[in-house]
């Protein structure tokens, strides 16, 4: 039987039995059925690796695009919204994951298709 609080309702215990530990809120991304997607496509791995390190040092996503990206979205490397499977499989497949976020502040994801490696990051879902 779970222990009462002093206020006479139960703990919430969570995994392993300790309240309120691992209890919260999940922030998966909702539902959408397209999204509004960046991404920054590179041939090598080492190119790739060179771009994420640029993020990583706080570059703006959009400005890593222009100079590393190596396809036709060189507007940032924006794709604008894309209607759920119309992309490639492995690419959709991370791209529906992320969480919104922004050019100063990414959240990204990568990815590895035909086309060489993405890195990828949704501005917004609908």
């Amino acid at each position: 039987m779970a222990k009462s609080k002093p206020d006479g309702k139960a703990a919430d215990k969570g995994p392993g039995g300790k309240a309120g530990k691992g209890r919260e809120k999940e922030t998966k991304p909702k539902g959408a059925s397209s999204i509004n997607v960046r991404h920054i496509l590179c041939e090598k791995h080492s190119k790739k690796e060179e771009a994420l390190a640029k993020l990583r040092d706080g570059a703006k996503f959009d400005e890593v695009a222009r100079d590393f990206s190596e396809d036709k979205a060189r507007q940032g490397g924006s794709l604008g919204w894309k209607a759920k499977g119309s992309l490639d499989p492995q690419f959709e497949a991370v791209a529906y994951a992320l969480e919104t976020s922004t050019t100063g502040n990414p959240k990204i994801g990568e990815a590895k298709t035909g086309f060489g490696y993405h890195i990828i990051m949704v501005e917004g879902r609908k």
